[in-house]
């Protein structure tokens, strides 16, 4: 097929079937029957990476929590450069949020006498995060899958790939996608477009995120104009599997898990992380917010404290104390994991982990209902940068965060597709649908590539662990730069020698890999010019925060020849004016 012709035609098309998606879907749904609204997705909705999710999802439920401690704890979190109305908005929203999936039939945990059980979690002073086991986020996405198919209006593409989005006169009229079933490239037309694709965890190369986590909507976004804001913010979670990546659930440590270095010692009591006084400090430490825990590891790391393992340095989780009955009442998913892919019982033994890139803070720049600045064109999870999360995001804000505004963007796109014009290509649209499918049939398809797609890849994630780990330095990040601007030469010489269209995975990489190299590049430039350290950018040559230059974000823009170009936007401080990061208290 051409993809010149339009396939289908709809009011609000969402890009991305994972939480933030079903629940955009589930909003538009309820608000107006009768506006039609698809969700497209790479994989179908179940197998999307919120399955993945463990710990649990924060909302002020337990009654001696409030609201204000929650809005100070993701204020302080974000190392302030969290947008302090959005923050306050979000933290109001979550337990309304939280109760709605209850509702719907999210089997939360209870305590005994049937009320919502809550747990610790990293940064947060209160226990406020409701949890499913440590299934949360498999349950939430179960939840919302079977709620939004209450809905008939809401079609489905499943296992669709979207490769451009079609903007024109200043909006989003649709997208190209193949269908990768069959191969066909297809145009759909559309008033209003949601991106809820999830992360870029894979331009790294060892990561929590799924092979599918490739970054599609920001770099659809960016490519047609929408800046991508502070890009330069990358978590690593401190607690992932060796060689796999995987995530070992910060409920480990919430349910009273120790970290030890390789003379069995709690090192976190050594480190600065933000509590009040010795003995809480023992208590909670293992708790700290996720980007002092992986920077603490580089410090034991650097002391000889860290044990050798076949898959690099690690330190040990340890729950044995914890006892066989609460590890299989709270955190079994933990031990299923520790037992299928390291050959070890955390009811006896010690689980070695390491840092491991989990969550990216930056993404999309939009406002407060996930509008990007292209009419017609929204985002929310992941995806998006709303601002709630600044520079460190918190432990178990992440899910609240897809449910909250997934709603609103939800809302927000089905009121513009109301209100904006009938739906359909201009002829400038219906020209850049022609240049991709050109774009895909000639110039991947057509040529006899001297580079591939594996080699290219490997090189960019070895750039990235080199130039933008947990500490950075000025020449690692224009070193970085230099390396990934000949590596987006080299992609021009690439081609597509598998001929076989149906499911082409040959092909789907290439595109993906052309997504995560825009991504990355806009990460170096961010992080290159942001000379200070502040959350999860530590910049040795700049150790020190700095609010006198640095208390704003970054925009980073595409400019036509490919390169980026930045632009600062101040964050908005509300009631909470810049202060040291404190939690524990």
């Amino acid at each position: 097929m051409t993809g010149e012709t339009v396939t289908a035609t709809h009011d609000v098309l969402l890009i991305g079937g994972g939480a933030a998606g079903l629940r955009a879907a589930i909003a538009i749904a309820e608000t107006d029957p009768e506006i039609d609204v698809a969700v497209i997705s790479k994989v179908y909705p179940m197998r999307s990476h919120t399955v993945s999710a463990e710990g649990g999802a924060a909302g002020v439920i337990a009654d001696d929590d409030s609201i204000d401690e929650h809005i100070y704890d993701t204020i302080s979190g974000s190392d302030w450069l969290g947008d302090q109305d959005v923050i306050e908005m979000f933290v109001n929203d979550a337990p309304k949020q939280l109760l709605q999936l209850e509702h719907w039939g999210c089997p939360w945990s209870r305590q005994p006498d049937g009320k919502i059980a809550v747990r610790p979690f990293g940064g947060m002073k209160k226990k406020r995060t409701w949890f499913a086991s440590d299934k949360t986020g498999f349950h939430l996405l179960h939840t919302l899958f079977q709620t939004s198919l209450k809905y008939g209006e809401v079609k489905r593409y499943d296992e669709w790939f979207v490769t451009k989005l079609l903007v024109d006169e200043g909006r989003v009229q649709g997208v190209v996608a193949i269908e990768l079933m069959t191969g066909r490239i297809h145009t759909i037309a559309a008033k209003s477009v949601v991106l809820a694709t999830g992360g870029c965890g894979k331009v790294f190369p060892f990561t929590t995120n799924a092979n599918i986590n490739t970054g599609d909507g920001m770099g659809l976004a960016y490519r047609a104009g929408a800046p991508l804001k502070d890009m330069e913010f990358v978590q690593y979670h401190p607690t992932g599997l060796p060689f796999t990546g995987i995530l070992i659930t910060e409920a480990a440590r919430g349910e009273g898990g120790w970290l030890i270095n390789s003379e069995g010692y709690r090192y976190l009591q050594d480190y600065d992380l933000g509590q009040p006084t010795p003995e809480p400090k023992l208590r909670s430490m293992e708790l700290g917010p996720r980007d002092r825990l992986s920077q603490a590891f580089v410090g034991e790391l650097e002391k000889g404290r860290t044990i050798e393992s076949p898959y690099g340095q690690v330190v040990h989780l340890d729950l044995r104390h914890l006892g066989e009955k609460k590890i299989e009442e709270r955190i079994p998913f933990v031990r299923e994991l520790c037992l299928k892919y390291e050959r070890i019982d955390p009811v006896t033994d010690l689980i070695p982990v390491r840092p491991v890139v989990h969550y990216m803070m930056g993404g999309v720049h939009t406002d407060i209902d996930g509008a990007t600045p292209i009419a017609g064109l929204y985002a929310a999870g992941e995806t998006a940068c709303a601002t709630i999360n600044g520079a460190n995001r918190l432990g178990s804000n992440s899910l609240p965060e897809c449910l909250v505004f997934g709603a609103r963007s939800g809302r927000a796109a089905a009121e513009h597709s109301r209100s904006g014009p009938a739906a359909g290509l201009s002829a400038a649209a219906a020209a850049q649908a022609a240049d991709e499918v050109r774009r895909i049939e000639q110039d991947l398809f057509g040529r006899d590539g001297s580079e591939s797609v594996p080699a290219i890849r490997d090189e960019m994630q070895a750039t990235m662990e080199a130039a933008a780990g947990i500490y950075r330095t000025g020449p690692e990040l224009e070193a970085g730069r230099q390396a990934l601007g000949e590596l987006t030469e080299r992609m021009a010489k690439i081609g597509v020698a598998d001929a076989v269209r149906p499911f082409n995975t040959e092909l789907t990489a290439a595109l993906e890999l052309d997504n995560m190299l825009d991504i990355a590049r806009s990460m170096l430039h961010a992080g290159s010019v942001r000379e200070e350290s502040r959350g999860a950018h530590q910049r040795s040559d700049f150790p020190d925060r700095d609010d006198d230059r640095f208390l704003t974000h970054q925009l980073v823009h595409r400019e036509a020849d490919g390169s980026s170009r930045l632009e600062d936007l101040p964050v908005t401080i509300t009631r909470w004016p810049p202060g040291e990061r404190v939690y524990g208290r």
